[in-house]
């Protein structure tokens, strides 16, 4: 049997009354209560019991986070910022991934949901699959989506302005004299790979570019790879290749490089992201930075404000990300080159 709080209370010399208010903190005890209930507890090695905490108190401290898989460095990244901010409100992370699959989302999520957590943060994996499973959720714990979100709303959501990133990525392309864009991206199965290939639209058809016909295949290396040898094997190459991620835009400069491409002098590369191998490939990657550490600030306010059955419409919250400009993009002339943007934009969404 364990060290129990009845223990702690007798090597304290004080009643289990006060040895419970003093580590609960619920209720105020003098200092030096505090300090020997304190030294008792750790001398012991006294461990609280979590669950009947938890049936006290109607909170058990966690939060749940989905996101399809920590592979891609972006996830990890953001889960990382993520539980970053809630240990700033004393809370933890209870971490799963869906594997891309929203079968396997649905039953995380119901995991998580048993495990009694206080809220649940989600990346949905799929644009429409993903909306049984997380409209549920919603209606059980408070629930902010990040990065993806699911069709029709639901729930609160932060992620990045796309339309200002690949406005930011084609302007910066076009201003070193690129007249020829593809886009290599992920299949339309996600709200990501949805936006940016509309975001990427709106910015070749307001620059005046010719917007080739997209690659979309996976937000992977492979890909990446896959669809540099794709635009070889075509044989005229565009001047520009813009991608949904860094993984991509990777997995893209290794295929040219093995075809004997110089970048940027024959070709130019945007990446997604600024996460992961950005600054390390060969040449650094120029790519659109995702504020990473604001968006997980923003997703734990917005489900610290979350409340279950609240009648007003979902919101989302878009933020302004910023173009950084390395070695895979030809030189703009001057005041073309980074273009910068700060400050977000919400919107209400039914």
């Amino acid at each position: 049997m364990g060290v129990t709080i009845h223990d702690v209370a007798r090597a304290a010399g004080v009643s289990v009354a006060s040895a419970s208010r003093a580590l609960s903190g619920r209720r105020k005890v003098t200092p030096e209560v505090a300090a020997r209930v304190t030294r008792a507890a750790a001398e012991l090695g006294y461990q609280p019991n979590a669950v009947a905490k938890a049936l006290r108190d109607q909170t058990t401290g966690t939060v749940g986070m989905v996101v399809p898989g920590i592979g891609n460095p972006f996830f990890t990244t953001m889960v990382e910022a993520v539980e970053h901010q809630l240990q700033e409100t004393g809370r933890d992370l209870l971490l799963c991934a869906s594997q891309y699959t929203p079968e396997i989302e649905a039953r995380r999520l119901n995991t998580l949901l048993a495990r009694r957590v206080d809220g649940l943060i989600i990346s949905p994996c799929d644009f429409e699959a993903s909306a049984p499973a997380v409209l549920n959720a919603a209606r059980q714990v408070p629930l902010v989506q990040v990065d993806r979100y699911i069709e029709g709303g639901g729930a609160d959501w932060v992620g990045v302005d796309d339309d200002a990133a690949l406005a930011q990525a084609v302007d910066h392309v076009v201003a070193g004299g690129a007249r020829s864009i593809v886009f290599v991206s992920s299949r339309l199965m996600n709200s990501s790979a949805r936006l940016r290939l509309a975001g990427f639209q709106l910015a070749t058809a307001r620059a005046g570019v010719a917007s080739e016909t997209p690659l979309l295949g996976e937000f992977t290396l492979d890909w990446g790879f896959e669809a540099g040898r794709r635009l070889l094997a075509d044989g005229a190459l565009p001047d520009a290749v813009v991608c949904g991620n860094d993984e991509i835009a990777v997995g893209l400069l290794r295929a040219l490089r093995l075809g004997g491409v110089q970048v940027p002098e024959e070709v130019s590369v945007v990446g997604f992201d600024d996460v992961g191998h950005a600054t390390m490939c060969d040449p650094p990657l120029t790519t659109v930075r995702q504020p990473v550490e604001e968006m997980a600030a923003e997703v734990v306010r917005l489900l610290g404000q979350a409340r279950v059955g609240d009648p007003r419409p979902a919101r989302r919250l878009a933020i302004a990300p910023r173009l950084v400009v390395r070695e895979t993009s030809r030189p703009v002339t001057a005041g073309m080159g980074i273009v910068a943007g700060d400050g977000r934009e919400e919107e209400e969404v039914a």
